[in-house]
């Protein structure tokens, strides 16, 4: 519940942030993509070692959610790109797409960060 929940934050993080710089600032999409994923998930990042893993700070471990986040970051933005061109140029194209490649980076992200970086011995 509480990966769901921190999760949720990050991901109106991000959002918020993608739009704003897409839509307001006038960025291109994946510059924007990419600078908000960043914002997004060292807000994960931090609320899960602290509130929902519960884990100490450690060197090897930071480095490890970093790899982890240097793939999810290509996946996200990667698959972002892919599905907001794949879609027709609609009103609900920014967010389908975001919520396909963040969902996909998400589930993702659990399973490394639970069962390898945080895992509970």
């Amino acid at each position: 519940m509480r990966f769901v929940l921190t999760g949720g934050l990050s991901a109106i993080v991000d959002f918020g942030l993608y739009w704003l710089l897409l839509e307001l600032v006038g960025m291109p999409l994946n510059a924007a993509k990419s600078i908000s994923f960043i914002a997004g998930t060292t807000t994960a990042y931090l609320i899960n070692r602290r509130w929902t893993f519960k884990a100490e700070p450690s060197r090897a471990r930071f480095v490890a959610v970093v790899i982890l986040y240097a793939v999810t970051f290509a996946v996200q933005v990667g698959l972002n790109w892919v599905m907001y061109q794949a879609f027709p140029d609609e009103w609900w194209r920014l967010p389908v797409a975001f919520v396909i490649a963040q969902g996909t980076a998400t589930v993702i992200n659990f399973i490394v960060q639970r069962a390898v970086i945080f895992k509970i011995r």
